[in-house]
């Protein structure tokens, strides 16, 4: 499945699907799938029988069964689709490539990359985010990776992606890590 977000015809961003084009063509180097957390599901839930109880009250039973079926979809769908993204490195033919949301980009244009604490996080993506830089946020996941891109073509200064594992993201792209 491709996402179309946005086109661009420089080297470093590409339209892309999510996961590398032929498992054979590839082997993986980092794999991360950032799923919503399971209270966040406990809480959908918590929410569905909310609705379906308030939607019963004063009629017949049948509208709160109609009303959980509703609420339960709107939830289900709402949850997964924050759950579907994946970041994964891959090594290819041509180069190793980092896969992330809608868009992929090839590691020979990072030119240095770094570690984002949960106690910088706030800093990287309110007063000193580039408004030109691409950026991955899933606000459930504490750390961040920066990627900072050297390719006169693109505008984009940097990449900045939520990643429960920044060390090992970095060390699979064999970029410098500061």
């Amino acid at each position: 499945m491709k996402f179309l977000t946005f086109v661009c015809t420089t080297r470093s961003i590409a339209v892309a699907a999510t996961q590398p084009a032929k498992a054979s063509d590839s082997e993986i180097l980092y794999s991360e799938n950032q799923r919503v957390p399971l209270t966040w599901w406990l809480l959908g839930a918590l929410l569905v029988c909310l609705l379906a109880w308030q939607a019963q009250m004063q009629r017949e039973w049948y509208w709160g069964v109609v009303m959980a079926i509703l609420a339960g979809a709107a939830v289900v769908w709402s949850l997964s689709a924050l759950s579907s993204n994946k970041v994964i490195v891959a090594r290819e033919a041509d180069g190793i490539w980092l896969y992330t949301g809608a868009a992929r980009l090839p590691a020979d244009v990072v030119s240095r990359t770094l570690v984002i604490p949960p106690t910088a996080k706030p800093a990287a993506m309110g007063r000193q985010l580039d408004p030109a830089a691409y950026v991955v946020h899933k606000g459930w996941i504490p750390t961040m990776a920066m990627l900072v891109l050297d390719d006169p073509d693109d505008p984009t200064p940097y990449w900045l992606i939520s990643t429960k594992e920044p060390q090992e993201l970095l060390e699979a792209l064999g970029r410098p890590i500061y």
